[in-house]
């Protein structure tokens, strides 16, 4: 398969079922269309709790255009299979809004971060299919001290938002806890870190995570009155900056990062100050890591090489001849087993703590047909996939699991 640029958009497309009991797999998933923008950031918004429809809207931001918007998209009937084999419908775009500089985070809640420093919450309203902004904070994240001018902004780099709380983080090592309903900040660590944060999320409320680029991992408590953060814990040997950060919906204590070396990283924050395991992933940096909101046996990574990774540690997986596959070949398990885990009981361990070679097996599934341009980031909920990219596209599938 190969790609070439045409003068047209291209809306669709579509891969040829194998034949039934073939023991091939079809090497694509979903289909794509191009956006005429670089897609920094895909975000699912949430289905009603208790809701046992499937999501059918996501947010998307862009970057690195003349003009950036943060839009909003439906999927509408997409995923249903129709008479050749294919799938019917695409998903189509409903509303969007101008942004001010490249959007550097967007949360579900469609609130967008923004490299001149701003946080933005965005109000969707589905009567008109429109987008409002409903509250901003304009100089968020701002460079301050000695030869820096007055008012010389620093990208937000992360947001993430727990009802009614917002947190951000930024370039210039500031964090903000924000309400949506306040003009101000409710709180703000000016020096949280002599380096660039460059993603958050939270562990437990009040407490959150952050990555910086010295390949530290900290967390942070807000009942605490203080500026430092209550944990440390860090890679060994060289400094290498991590970029994303994702902790497991079940057990908070199981904590995935992404590195710029293309690393994935697995950490239990109960235990020691360094990575449970090291796993040899994607050949360029990790700019997203997603475990699976209620299947988190199944984890997602996506990369500056174009890569889209699905990670399976279910017990289910097959007896397999090495520890990794990824699309049929063999692939690399670093290191494993730094901390000591014999004092936790088996039975409480998640599956990704398990690091006993000749028991455990990762299965890795390249999700996209050919490597092309810097996949920037990607969300999962239910059977639902969205992915977004520098090649202009985004790519969506319902069938994560089929």
């Amino acid at each position: 398969i190969y790609a070439k640029f045409v003068s047209q958009k291209i809306s669709k497309t579509r891969w040829r079922p194998v034949p039934p009991g073939s023991l091939q797999t079809t090497e694509t998933f979903a289909t794509g269309s191009w956006d005429n923008e670089k897609i920094s950031k895909t975000r699912w918004r949430p289905v009603p709790p208790g809701s046992l429809q499937t999501t059918e809207t996501f947010a998307t931001g862009s970057w690195d255009n003349e003009e950036n918007y943060v839009s909003l998209w439906s999927i509408g009937d997409f995923g249903n299979l129709d008479s050749d084999g294919g799938f019917e419908g695409d998903h189509q775009l409903l509303c969007d809004i101008r942004h001010h500089g490249d959007v550097m985070d967007l949360q579900e809640r469609i609130v967008a971060a923004s490299s001149t420093g701003c946080v933005t919450v965005f109000l969707h309203h589905p009567n008109n299919q429109t987008l409002s902004v409903s509250q901003q904070w304009t100089a968020a994240h701002h460079h301050t001290g000695p030869g820096s001018p007055s008012c010389s902004s620093a990208p937000c780099t992360g947001v993430v938002c727990s009802n009614p709380e917002i947190v951000t983080v930024g370039e210039d090592g500031r964090i903000n806890l924000f309400r949506a309903d306040h003009k101000e900040a409710i709180r703000t660590i000016d020096n949280a870190d002599s380096s660039t944060l460059h993603a958050v999320t939270f562990l437990r409320t009040p407490e959150i995570l952050t990555v910086n680029s010295i390949g530290q991992l900290k967390i942070w408590d807000f009942r605490q009155q203080g500026n430092e953060p209550s944990q440390i814990l860090s890679l060994t040997g060289d400094r290498v900056p991590l970029h994303c950060v994702d902790r497991h919906p079940n057990q908070q204590h199981v904590v995935a990062t992404g590195g710029q070396d293309g690393m994935l990283s697995i950490w239990d924050v109960r235990q020691g100050t360094m990575p449970v395991s090291l796993l040899k992933a994607h050949e360029a940096e990790m700019w997203e890591v997603h475990f699976h909101p209620s299947n988190p046996d199944h984890l997602f990574t996506c990369s500056e090489d174009g890569s889209l990774w699905h990670w399976d540690a279910s017990t289910d997986v097959p007896e397999k001849s090495s520890l990794f596959y990824q699309g049929g070949r063999n692939s690399t398990f670093l290191s494993h087993s730094i901390s000591n885990q014999a004092n936790v009981h088996q039975s409480l361990i998640s599956s990704w703590l398990i690091t006993d070679p000749t028991k455990d097996r990762i299965e890795i599934t390249s999700l996209l047909p050919n490597r092309t341009l810097s996949v920037n980031s990607l969300d999962v909920l239910g059977p639902c996939l969205v992915c977004g990219t520098d090649a202009e596209a985004i790519y969506v599938t319902r069938q994560l699991f089929s």
